[in-house]
């Protein structure tokens, strides 16, 4: 039998000598105590060194794909070919089947094997003869860092630090923007006031303020490509008429300027979202159908990252992001809160009021299943996402036909709604209300209530009077 061994310096072929010794697999590594005693189990056949750290690193970048390298494949093809007789043992199985459809070479993984090569491992040094413990080291240590680097550089779909990134910058630009476009308002309605009124979009406020300047310029300002044409009239109008204060050319330049701040942002806020939207569909496939790409990236950003998301149970996804109100409940004895972040997705958003502590758990317990497919499986695809999702549908709408069903009878029948049908009522009149003398005199109803209120003398029954004892005697 011969072993294929996998170093950071090379592959190195051995033959075993005494294979009745494999049979023994609990005490297999009494026979590697000592090099001498290794040396009688295993013998080095064939080492190829490699060059360089970038052949190094392409070899155990094809063990980990569960590929044959180039390297790989000229070592078999030289020295186990021609003893093709041979068993090959591997410490991967993945391996072994691609080896023995390309190069037919029969190949064995099992627990004695995987024993087998852990002993190898601890007496490396002394079997493997011609290489220093030093060069050893040196050469592990730079195909460890140089994997890594790779990893990073040439799977940046697993990267989820970009999403946590990304959507915190995005909340950031929000509320700048809501900044800048609140100081623009209020410092152009000085000159303009009536311009807020009429055009309410910001997007479109600052872009007309821009192209309009000073008020003075609306007659003359083509604005057809920016708001519709009756907006545009009435712009126009409210310009003639307009209350505002005169500013000058100098105060006009620095709005304007503001104004290119907030396109600019706003600008860049929707390039960053759709790169947000890729991001997540690539990294979180079945997340982002479950709950939406903002949820779904504020959820990985509060957790710190996907894989800390995966590890949570489906009963802290449905709060996260309401601590503060959860510990305060738990601290005063009320009602803990039933949703954290998840309360934005669309599903809990279309739910009756009533619904909504269930329909967010539900989601919340699809999500957790989601999210540890996304985090820990192989597959970048969404169907199991789009697939809870549809579930969840007609269990949210199950629970809402519910509310209008009979509650007497089967229970099963929908309630049969009346047609409507609108009942003009006229109304005459009353008079009698305008006046609030009484009709009839306090005396004589305080009489007439006393004379119904009389009560009845009840019949007493006399006692009968007790005999005085007579004294005798005088």
């Amino acid at each position: 039998m011969l072993v294929l061994f996998e170093t950071a310096a090379g592959y190195a072929i051995f033959k075993v000598l005494d294979e009745s010794k494999l049979q023994q697999v609990d005490s297999l590594y009494k026979e590697f105590e000592t090099p001498e005693k290794a040396n009688k189990i295993v013998k080095l056949k064939h080492f190829e060194k490699f060059q360089d750290t970038t052949e190094a690193l392409a070899a155990a970048t094809a063990l980990t794909e569960g590929k044959i390298g180039k390297s790989l494949k000229k070592v078999l093809k030289k020295v186990v070919a021609k003893e093709a007789h041979e068993q090959l043992a591997i410490s991967d199985a993945k391996l072994g089947g691609v080896i023995k459809e390309k190069l037919d070479l029969s190949c064995v993984h099992n627990s004695a094997v995987a024993e087998l090569m852990r002993c190898i491992r601890s007496q490396m040094e002394s079997l493997i003869t011609g290489l220093p413990p030093k060069e050893i080291s040196a050469m592990s240590l730079g195909l460890a860092h140089s994997l890594s680097r790779y990893k990073l550089k040439f799977s940046p779909d697993k990267v989820d630090t970009m999403i946590v990134q990304a959507i915190c910058l995005l909340d950031d630009l929000d509320k700048e923007l809501n900044n800048y476009i609140m100081r623009c308002r209020e410092w152009y309605g000085w000159h303009f006031p009536e311009l807020g009124k009429v055009v309410t979009d910001n997007l479109v406020y600052c872009k007309s303020v821009r192209k309009i300047g000073d008020r003075t310029n609306v007659a003359g300002s083509d604005l057809s490509d920016i708001l519709p044409e009756e907006v545009e009239a009435e712009v126009k109008l409210a310009a003639e008429i307009s209350m505002g204060t005169e500013v000058s050319e100098q105060d006009i330049g620095n709005i304007r300027h503001l104004c290119d701040q907030v396109i600019d942002i706003s600008e860049y806020r929707t390039q960053l979202y759709d790169y947000l939207k890729n991001r997540m569909m690539a990294i979180a496939p079945n997340l982002t159908v479950m709950v939406g790409e903002l949820v779904g990236a504020r959820l990985i950003s509060h957790a710190g990252s996907l894989l800390n998301l995966a590890k949570h149970p489906a009963s802290t996804v449905q709060i996260l992001g309401a601590e503060k109100a959860l510990f305060r409940a738990l601290k005063t004895r009320k009602d803990t809160p039933k949703y954290g972040l998840i309360y934005h997705a669309s599903l809990v958003g279309q739910t009756s009021a009533k619904n909504k502590g269930k329909i967010s758990r539900m989601l919340a317990a699809k999500a957790a299943l989601a999210i540890r497919y996304d985090a820990l499986g192989e597959d970048t695809n969404a169907e199991m996402g789009v697939e809870n999702r549809a579930k969840l549908e007609i269990r949210l709408r199950h629970l809402e036909e519910k509310g209008i069903r009979r509650i007497s009878g089967t229970g099963k029948a929908m309630a049969m709604a009346d047609k409507y049908q609108h009942k003009s009522e006229v109304r005459v009149y009353d008079p009698s209300g305008d006046s609030t003398i009484p009709s009839t005199s306090k005396k004589r109803k305080f009489e007439e209530v006393e004379e119904a209120e009389e009560p009845e003398t009840p019949i007493v029954k006399s006692k009968k009077a007790k005999k005085q004892p007579v004294k005798e005697g005088g």
